[in-house]
């Protein structure tokens, strides 16, 4: 590491020497043009050369302009960037296996027997609360107290401490918190706060400079710079965020706090972090600020949160779906299971349907859909453009309630055959139908070729091809004898229906 260091110092040393020297004779050579110039004002070609050579400083200075000015900004808003501290308390049993008094001890320790019998002296099973405390960021919105910070900050906190950067500390209120995007807002008792801007529309691009400010292991006031790495991202959770994806350094600790624009303005929330060490590994998270400004103003308005449903599961759409229901490209959301009785089944969408727009803003990935219902509110009516049987089709449908109970289990189509496929089929038994809740379907018993790479297995129950429901061997060979490329196949796996593209020859 110390060698690698040096290397680097050595590196740089002999650019800047370099760029000093290229510096001089630039100069040198301006010098020289100027005099030439001045002995021989007749000559065009040296008065060409002199204006190139002087036009290098004013483009290096523009190219210097353009980078953002960070202490600017972290000395505008880091008064705005609060530290939040939390206590809160977890039950801790005596003689659980593998616990001793306070969950220290094991059985095999020699002092388990003392403090299992003078701290619990008849001998029962019994437990104990033990402090818990813990860290984050936060930042105010409006100079009345509110704060703005990640719900996992303070989840099961039975006290909340902010501390600002002039050292005060308040206790704070939790006004209410949304788990399903870690937002929380918190409320404290003071006036005329310095507080941060949000932005005012999303208008952020990938490669955009960014700035954090929190408290990463409990560091206040840390500010770390970095690029807008990717937009709407799709993390494997039930959140439905379209996170930003930045490669700021953020850490523990930085949960909460905001994250900057090259303006000054908030633009997300940072939240998570890929991590296989538990520290930055070069990949973070944060919440877009209009998402959770969106659940700002629910909670202050009726301190509870509301979120709209279509009642759809989707997939991604790549190129063998593409080529399977003949999209031009592979965008858009796949629909794979309808749940019965839901917004979704109620405006008249089938498994097998893409949909590509909503109200009109493209749908390219698969998250695209869930994350525009998730800016509406239950009861929204919207539309939906949709990809079925060869043509666009519109859709309006009225979104629901995400904490209205499941009606019940998924829509079934129906079942399919073998030939290139390289499945054996039968149908599904009487008593086989009414265990799984199908009207129809065909049991792949075996799987072979291009289906088993393609990941389908043995036991799913293939429901339809390529959105068109199947429910014998006959109705297989008619849809696979007029697809050319791969068929998308609709399978029951457990309770799960998922689309497999199966690529055919």
């Amino acid at each position: 590491m110390q060698a690698q260091t040096k290397s680097g110092l050595i590196t740089l040393r002999r650019i800047a020497i370099a760029l000093l020297a290229g510096g001089v004779l630039g100069a040198a050579a301006t010098f020289a043009l100027q005099q030439r110039s001045a002995q021989a004002a007749g000559s065009g070609a040296a008065a060409v050369t002199a204006v190139a050579v002087t036009a290098v400083a004013p483009a290096m200075a523009r190219a210097a302009i353009a980078l953002p000015d960070f202490s600017d900004i972290a000395a505008r808003n880091g008064p705005a960037v609060v530290n939040i501290s939390v206590t809160g308390s977890t039950k801790v049993g005596y003689d659980r296996p593998g616990q001793g008094a306070g969950g220290a001890a094991s059985a095999d320790d020699p002092f388990f027997e003392f403090f299992r019998r003078f701290q619990n002296p008849q001998g029962r099973s019994s437990a104990r609360d033990v402090p818990v405390r813990g860290h984050g960021s936060g930042f105010i919105v409006s100079a009345d107290g509110v704060i703005m910070t990640n719900a996992h900050v303070v989840q099961g906190a039975s006290e909340v401490t902010v501390k600002l950067t002039d050292r005060r500390e308040f206790r704070a209120k939790v006004l209410g918190s949304d788990p399903k995007t870690d937002i929380a807002i918190l409320k404290i008792d003071a006036q005329n706060l310095p507080q941060v801007v949000l932005a005012p529309k999303d208008d952020l691009r990938v490669g955009e400079w960014v700035l954090a400010i929190g408290s990463p292991y409990g560091f206040d006031s840390t500010v770390t710079a970095g690029v807008v790495s990717a937009k709407g991202r799709s993390l494997p959770d039930d959140s439905n965020v379209p996170f930003i994806q930045t490669d700021v350094a953020i850490n523990p600790g930085n949960s909460g706090g905001p994250l900057f624009n090259a303006r000054g303005e908030v633009i997300g929330v940072n939240s998570q972090i890929f991590s296989q060490t538990g520290g930055y590994q070069g990949l973070s998270f944060a919440i877009p600020i209009d998402v959770a400004n969106h659940v700002r103003q629910q909670i202050v308005a009726t301190g509870k949160v509301a979120h709209a449903k279509l009642g759809v599961t989707v997939q991604e759409v790549n190129q063998g779906f593409a080529d399977s229901f003949k999209l031009t490209s592979p965008e858009g959301a796949l629909v794979a299971n309808v749940e019965p009785g839901g917004a979704a089944d109620k405006a008249g969408l089938q498994a097998g349907d893409v949909v590509r727009r909503m109200d009109g803003k493209a749908i390219v990935g698969s998250g695209d859909l869930p994350a525009q219902v998730g800016a509406k509110l239950p009861g929204d009516k919207i539309t939906l453009d949709l990809w079925r049987d060869g043509k666009m089709i519109a859709l309006a449908a009225t979104l629901g309630n995400a904490a209205d109970p499941v009606q019940g289990a998924g829509r079934a189509d129906s079942p399919a055959g073998k030939l290139k496929l390289g499945l054996a089929l039968r149908a599904l038994y009487p008593d086989e139908q009414r265990a799984a809740g199908l009207r129809s379907g065909l049991l792949v018993e075996d799987a072979g070729g291009a289906s088993a790479h393609a990941g389908v297995q043995r036991g799913d129950v293939l429901l339809s091809i390529n959105g068109k429901a199947v429910g014998s061997l006959a109705e297989v060979r008619d849809l696979l004898s007029t697809s050319a490329k791969s068929v998308a196949l609709l399978v029951l796996r457990g309770t799960d229906r998922i689309f497999i593209p199966v690529r055919l020859g």
